[in-house]
């Protein structure tokens, strides 16, 4: 009786699976919520600017001085922001102050 109940081939495991498949991903959930949450918490900045927002903001801000040009992006950001802007250029952080 011992060795029956020892027998790997006496369980079948795959009914064990849909079972404890909605269980394990509850937790997982939760847990990937909470880095998402903290991935996209960023420190406020007190430059003016466009937003991190995950890495969309410097994707944007390089592709807009890439289509408009250096002067154009540099107008178009300080009518926006005003006269001192944190942009990003090749994903650096880069200022620009003008007056």
């Amino acid at each position: 009786m011992v060795l029956e109940t020892l027998n790997p081939m006496h369980y079948n495991l795959t009914s064990l699976v849909p079972d404890t498949l909605p269980v394990a991903t509850v937790p997982i959930l939760i847990l990937m919520f909470f880095l998402f949450l903290i991935w996209n918490h960023e420190e406020t900045s007190s430059i003016p600017g466009p937003g991190y927002c995950m890495g969309i903001g410097p994707l944007i801000s390089h592709g807009r001085f890439l289509w408009m040009g250096v002067g154009n992006a540099c107008n178009y950001y300080n009518k926006t922001y005003g006269e001192f802007v944190r942009v990003w250029i090749s994903g650096e952080e880069t200022f620009i102050i003008s007056k």
